[in-house]
């Protein structure tokens, strides 16, 4: 993790947004990068595309789904810390062999962190320990997206406070931000020689305003502005642009209207024949959604949740579903020529569950290599294995992985 880590921090700099003003503005102006950019440099990528570096090299990117510890899972890193604080580690160590082994990995943090001596709280007011984004910096994440109906439920002090424990465990997070500039700056990641931003935003904060002075705290899906910010970021040196979306409707698993029209969209737009955004990365619905490739780009429609306790769902019933979700796996490959983009030559899915017995998040086909019995393993995988294929992937190349 060190060295992968350490390879991205020149680059990442290099990337590194210039915002600018607009608090009073409804929503900030785009980011800007320096004059001096990288970006304008012999032999890099132009803002409109160009031949790779004779260092790019392909790279993978991994996204997982809802990360909303319930009381019950705040209750299982209090036991797995002994005691002495919140410890999530344990719960991710079954995924983190996939998480690290990428060259990038994107999470989706559902909720707000509480003060460092709690308290902390589950449904339907989210206030999490902090100790989470230790633990997903120690399972290998590089970014989060941050942007979800919950991002309010205390208010503008939880996003700060969440941040603030993003910044120290040195995990990147878009999606909700404490200023204007900090709003209108993506987060920024290097991998393979290709520089990569992620954006996010969601439909709705529950009915909570977003805070007087502050329009600017959390994303809200916007047709216009989330093409306005791909471009922005690919016109200040982005190679690939990726969007999490926290969209859709709970409990369904086929995805909804809003889901397909705005995927559809957003895959559609284009500056110079080039699409905008590169990868659409959903969350929300708490249950597994279909992968599809729309305009030759792939959405993700809803990976699941990954951290859980036990769910029910609409009617009130215990639904295992909310335990399933899928890892997505995208290997990128350089362009092979000027104005081309960097294209997702293997596309995969992982399995995984939440084991809400034990605490414990499993990659299920590795899970089932060693307890080949547990039904409720085999169960899982094949009703997550039917929902992401459900739209066609499989024609279009996704596989599942076995590790």
């Amino acid at each position: 993790m060190t060295s992968r880590t350490s390879r991205r921090r020149a680059a990442v700099a290099a990337l590194a947004l210039a915002a600018t003003a607009g608090c009073a503005a409804e929503h900030p102006a785009p980011a800007r990068l320096p004059h001096h950019q990288d970006s304008e440099r012999p032999g890099t990528p132009s803002p409109a595309g160009g031949a790779a570096t004779a260092a790019a090299r392909p790279f993978t990117l991994v996204a997982t789904g809802d990360v909303l510890p319930h009381s019950s899972t705040i209750e299982r890193a209090s036991t797995d810390a002994s005691g002495d604080g919140y410890d999530f580690r344990p719960m991710l160590a079954g995924v983190k062999p996939v998480i690290s082994r990428a060259d990038l990995a994107i999470c989706h943090m559902e909720t707000v962190y509480g003060q460092d001596g709690g308290p902390f709280t589950g449904y339907p007011a989210f206030k999490s320990p902090p100790q989470v984004a230790a633990a997903l910096r120690d399972a290998g994440y590089d970014s989060c997206s941050t942007a979800s109906n919950h991002s309010l439920d205390d208010g503008a002090d939880g996003i700060a406070r969440t941040l603030r424990a993003f910044d120290k465990a040195g995990l990147k997070h878009t999606g909700s931000a404490r200023t204007a500039t900090e709003s209108a700056t993506p987060a920024l990641m290097e991998a393979g020689g290709a520089k990569v931003a992620q954006l996010a935003y969601t439909y709705d904060t529950n009915g909570y305003p977003l805070p007087d002075g502050q329009p600017w705290a959390v994303h809200l899906i916007d047709e216009q502005k989330i093409v306005a910010d791909a471009r922005a970021a690919r016109g200040a040196g982005a190679d690939v642009v990726v969007v999490s979306l926290h969209w859709g409707t709970e409990w369904q698993t086929d995805p909804d209207e809003q889901q397909l029209r705005l995927g559809k969209a957003l895959t559609a737009a284009r500056t110079g024949g080039r699409p905008d955004i590169d990868l659409i990365l959903g969350t929300h619905a708490h249950i597994p959604q279909a992968y599809e490739k729309v305009n030759g780009t792939w959405i993700v429609y809803g990976e699941g949740d990954q951290i859980a306790g036990e769910m029910f769902n609409n009617s009130g019933a215990r639904d295992a579903r909310g335990n399933m979700s899928s890892i997505a796996r995208f290997t990128f490959a350089p362009p092979t020529g000027p104005g081309a983009r960097w294209e997702v030559t293997k596309a995969e899915f992982i399995p995984q569950w939440v084991d809400a017995d034990r605490g414990r998040v499993v990659a299920l086909p590795e899970a089932l290599r060693t307890s080949p019995d547990r039904e409720d393993y085999r169960t899982a995988q094949s009703e997550i294995r039917e929902a992401v294929l459900g739209r066609g992937a499989a024609r279009d190349g996704l596989t599942m992985a076995e590790r």
